[in-house]
């Protein structure tokens, strides 16, 4: 991709957040550094280093932890158009928090954070993008604490296919259940009950 094509791909998905000018823009698309991704491949590992940011440019993504058994716990979905977690809150000193893994084939614009960083000292505009990628990423998982406290598993689950539509056909339900706090037995339970 050449850069007017990453400035193109990139444009709507800032626009979605907090529109930046086109100077900005230009600067941000300057950074960029396209990356392919296959089915079920890592690209963020847990207590590796990772300095980037990623902006999600096609397919869908998680990102997920272990539980002390040894079970996947999937904590969040990146789909097409959106931003990662940014870097501060998914690493310390650089070394990530969470594994990131492609659950179709993902194609990601990343950035370095030190540099991202300093564009949003300089630029306002840039800055109020960042800001306001942290307070929807606070304001996601506020949402899911929430539905996982004060909702059972049915509602947890029409929740989710509210917020992401056709992902329950694109990705392993495995994953999904993780999502949720249940099963997979009961996730399968619940989906035969809704069908009715």
């Amino acid at each position: 991709m050449n850069f007017e094509q990453i400035k193109e791909r990139t444009r709507p998905l800032v626009n979605k957040v907090s529109p930046v000018s086109e100077g900005s823009l230009d600067l941000m698309s300057d950074l960029i550094v396209v990356e392919v991704y296959e089915k079920g491949d890592m690209f963020i590992d847990r207590g590796k280093k990772n300095n980037k940011e990623y902006f999600v440019y096609e397919g869908v993504c998680r990102s997920f932890l272990l539980s002390p058994e040894g079970e996947e716990v999937t904590i969040s979905y990146f789909l097409e158009g959106d931003v990662l977690s940014p870097n501060k809150t998914r690493t310390a000193n650089q070394m990530s928090h969470l594994n990131f893994q492609a659950l179709t084939k993902l194609t990601v614009a990343s950035l370095n954070a030190d540099e991202f960083e300093q564009l949003m000292i300089n630029h306002i505009d840039i800055r109020e993008f960042g800001n306001t990628v942290l307070q929807n990423e606070l304001l996601a998982k506020v949402e899911k604490e929430i539905a996982l406290a004060s909702l059972n598993a049915k509602e947890r689950l029409i929740l989710f296919r509210e917020k992401y539509h056709s992902l329950e056909n694109l990705i392993s339900h495995v994953d999904i259940a993780s999502y949720l706090g249940i099963t997979n037995i009961s996730l399968s339970r619940l989906r035969k009950g809704l069908m009715k």
